[in-house]
């Protein structure tokens, strides 16, 4: 329990009419930790749950705007509302790790309307990913310009989890080659043996995989990308080892020793997934490997998940879809393929996260020069806290799984 003292789980007096009873309606079946809510007036309440847990705190600047959105739209409202100002917080990734601790609590009032999470549902499917979807969902998020990514991204470019050693000290870069040298390492390849790598970013992998003599072919569907990591593998001398396409997983043609995907898997939509593994099997050749990265959310929430796109869906990742890993593992043997070994390490994506974001403040009046206005960057702060609270909660997790294409017919 929090305390013998009775929970103060009303709106504040004075406080701004039904805007405040509407928030107040959902704060009061708070169950675990504490939230503080002020209104413009000065007013504040305070709700308490009756078990331990995190503190949030919640300044509400438009609460008629705000209890709208919630009203209406829901847990992506509350997500839009944010972006358009309308509240803030101190400590953004604190507040939502408490609301999503209360999800199940809180649930009820979070869904929004019929028609909002009908016209959700919607929107999500109108930009599953075909072959013209992929190319433009992909570049929505990717060809924002190498710019603006290498103002917060290490200096290796990499926009996909570190694997560290120590949380607390080792220094990012550091931790990302790591995560490198663990997939290579996965794979069993030897120098000359030649990789396909699925969404190759900007180049950091192959980069990793050419400086141990090994050949790569990687594709991605953004210009951005492809262009900065060509120009990084011919200034490091390695582009005779490289070869890098502008083109569709599903046009690969040819035959590899072995296949590596990092966090690409996501984008690839549930409809797909069959083609995406059968892809995979189709490319490498028997007795190689496939080694995967890739974000997952528990088969428990997976089903409501499918039917409710979250708030990255709609406005980050178009057309995403995180696998569970027991789907994952039932798509790669349906495939024909067999899972070997797989590595959970979701806590330190919370920490790549927190690193992002705190990198992503300390550049924000970069970002304003490259031309991003102030609603653009609310809406990344939201999604990089978005994400790392879920996987700090455990809602979401990281995987690394190694496949083998068996040496003879299953």
């Amino acid at each position: 329990m929090m305390s013998a003292e009775e929970p103060l789980n009303a709106p504040a007096p004075g406080a701004p009419g039904w805007p405040a009873r509407l928030i107040g309606g959902y704060c009061r079946d708070l169950a675990f930790g504490q939230l503080m809510v002020g209104f413009p007036g000065g007013q504040t309440a305070l709700y308490r749950g009756r078990f331990e847990g995190g503190e949030g705190a919640l300044e509400i600047h438009r609460p008629v705007m705000m209890a709208w959105k919630l009203l209406t739209r829901g847990e992506i409202g509350f997500g839009e509302s944010y972006v358009e100002g309308h509240w803030d917080t101190p400590d953004l990734p604190a507040l939502l790790e408490v609301l999503l601790d209360n999800e199940e609590h809180l649930d009820s009032g979070f869904r929004g309307t019929p028609w909002s999470r009908l016209l959700n549902r919607l929107a999500h499917l109108l930009r599953r990913n075909h072959r013209r979807n992929s190319r433009r969902n992909i570049a929505e998020h990717y060809d924002l310009g190498n710019a603006f990514y290498e103002r917060w991204l290490d200096t290796s470019m990499t926009y996909s989890a570190a694997l560290f050693a120590d949380r607390d000290h080792e220094p990012l870069e550091t931790a990302q080659q790591r995560k490198y040298t663990r997939l290579l390492d996965a794979l069993e390849a030897r120098p000359g043996d030649h990789i396909l790598e699925i969404g190759c970013g900007w180049g950091g992998f192959a980069e990793a995989a050419a400086r141990r003599g090994l050949r790569v072919t990687g594709v991605t569907l953004s210009r951005e990308q492809l262009d900065y990591a060509r120009r990084r593998l011919a200034e490091a001398g390695l582009a005779e080892r490289v070869e890098l396409r502008l083109q569709d997983y599903r046009d690969i043609q040819g035959q590899f020793d072995h296949a590596v995907s990092i966090e690409m898997m996501e984008a690839v939509g549930e409809t797909y997934w069959p083609i995406y593994y059968g892809a995979l099997r189709r490319l490498v050749r028997p007795g190689g490997r496939i080694a995967l990265q890739v974000i997952t959310i528990s088969e428990d929430i997976f089903p409501v998940y499918r039917r409710r796109p979250d708030f990255v869906q709609l406005y980050v990742f178009p057309g995403g879809m995180l696998p569970s890993p027991e789907r994952m593992e039932q798509s790669a043997r349906d495939a024909g393929l067999r899972p070997i070994q797989s590595h959970f390490f979701g806590d330190d994506y919370a920490e790549t996260l927190r690193r992002w974001r705190r990198r992503f403040h300390a550049v924000a009046e970069e970002i304003d020069t490259l031309g991003y206005d102030l609603r653009f960057r609310r809406l990344w702060d939201y999604y990089l806290a978005y994400c790392e609270t879920g996987f700090k909660t455990g809602s979401i997790d990281l995987v690394q799984t190694v496949l083998e294409v068996p040496r003879t017919p299953a």
